[in-house]
């Protein structure tokens, strides 16, 4: 998340962690509000607002209504109706986890335990903060990802320098430009993210055999041609769910905020020329909102005019209640993975240490997508049992 829909599962072993769990509880996967069959919001529902004449403030208000707050209270509503108002034990992965610590705020009732992997969140919460931690964290994966695919840095220049000559389009049409092309980098945090870039950026050049120097056509790098598997790839790759990007900057804005988010990570980007286009090697971004996303996506323009109004906007939801959360008496259970590209994990365990009655296991051994096995879980799960935090349930 955010604007990610919950998983699908195809089978029971679809997905390491639902495989475990339904060996203890009865799984409920609620969407979140504007996803999946959550009321959806896409690109259509706000241009029918803008071509109704509703005002961009007013479509700025419309979306701030799929926050975290509003999430947890259609949660909170969900568990009041449909399940006899039985407490939760809830499992937030990544964002999942941002959502566990809004309800612990908000609605701690709701909850008997809650687990968290790769998902808590710093507070006070800092827009800012997090794009300064994640850059230099990003510029490092990129190395690491060299570092395994050395040939991937000529390659990786030579895409980049023949999309700036401004005339490569994707196959839906929209132009590709030399920023967008660095976003395959939002991936690099989950395995194996490193081995479907690269073989995405082998299949790159269409020209004889597919190498390097067949693409140059002897130095010149004009004429060299990039596959439809190619730009067929970083579409898919490029593209998200519609609220994904639109809310991104805004799951860090926590009641009234001391100055407006005003794309932050765009601002953090600007320090740093290492992340430019035209440097050398090409550094890959992570997972991170940019104002020309909105011109170059189709999919995003009819956002950009509400997006920007709340980039200039210091009047959000209370998300997070510290005095609740310092007194807090529900058993939570955090996987922090130290090496996480998305959540600095230095940030998670200061978090951690201001909320009571909460246990983290940090490790090395998975990326942010550690979850979707099925130890992770399992471990969280056994350690919780061990202390008697689910005693309620096992007796």
């Amino acid at each position: 998340g955010p604007g990610g829909q919950c998983p699908r599962p195809l089978s029971p072993s679809s997905d390491g962690w639902i495989q475990e769990a339904i060996k203890h509880f009865r799984v409920v996967l609620p969407d979140q509000r504007g996803v999946g069959r959550s009321s959806r919001v896409d690109a259509s529902t706000i241009k029918r607002m803008a071509d109704d004449g509703v005002s961009v403030e007013r479509q700025a208000w419309y979306l701030k209504r799929f926050l975290a707050d509003s999430i947890i209270r259609d949660f909170e509503h969900l568990r009041l109706t449909e399940f006899n108002a039985k407490p939760w034990v809830s499992l937030g992965q990544s964002y999942g986890g941002f959502l566990t610590l809004t309800y612990l705020s908000l609605s701690p009732q709701g909850l008997l335990a809650s687990f968290t992997t790769g998902g808590i969140p710093h507070i006070p919460a800092n827009a800012l903060e997090v794009y300064e931690h994640t850059f230099p964290r990003m510029a490092r994966k990129t190395e690491q990802f060299y570092e395994r695919y050395p040939q991937d840095v000529a390659r990786a220049a030579a895409i980049a320098d023949r999309i700036s000559q401004g005339d490569v389009f994707l196959p839906n049409g929209e132009k590709l430009t030399v920023e967008r092309f660095q976003t395959l980098g939002s991936s690099f945090g989950m395995k194996p993210s490193f081995e479907r870039v690269h073989w995405l950026i082998d299949s790159a050049f269409s020209d004889g055999d597919g190498s390097l120097k067949a693409f140059k056509h002897g130095g010149g790098t004009a004429d060299g041609y990039l596959s439809d598997e190619f730009l067929y790839g970083v579409m898919d790759a490029t593209s998200s769910s519609p609220l994904y990007w639109p809310l991104q900057e805004f799951i860090y804005a926590d009641g009234e905020l001391d100055h407006p988010i005003r794309w932050a990570a765009q601002q953090v980007r600007e320090t740093m020329p290492e992340f430019a286009g035209s440097a050398r090697p090409l550094l890959f971004t992570g997972e991170a909102v940019f104002p020309w996303m909105f011109d170059q996506q189709k999919a995003l323009q009819p956002f950009l005019p509400a997006v920007d109004c709340m980039m200039n906007d210091m009047q959000f939801g209370k998300i997070y209640d510290l005095d609740q959360l310092a007194n807090n008496e529900v058993p939570l259970q955090a996987a922090v993975y130290f090496d996480d590209l998305y959540v600095d994990s230095g940030l998670q365990l200061d978090t951690l240490s201001h909320i009571s009655n909460s246990h983290y296991w940090t490790t090395n051994e998975f990326e942010h997508d550690g979850v979707h096995g099925d130890f992770v879980f399992r471990h969280l799960l056994e350690e919780a049992k061990n202390r008697g935090d689910l005693e309620t349930i096992y007796k």
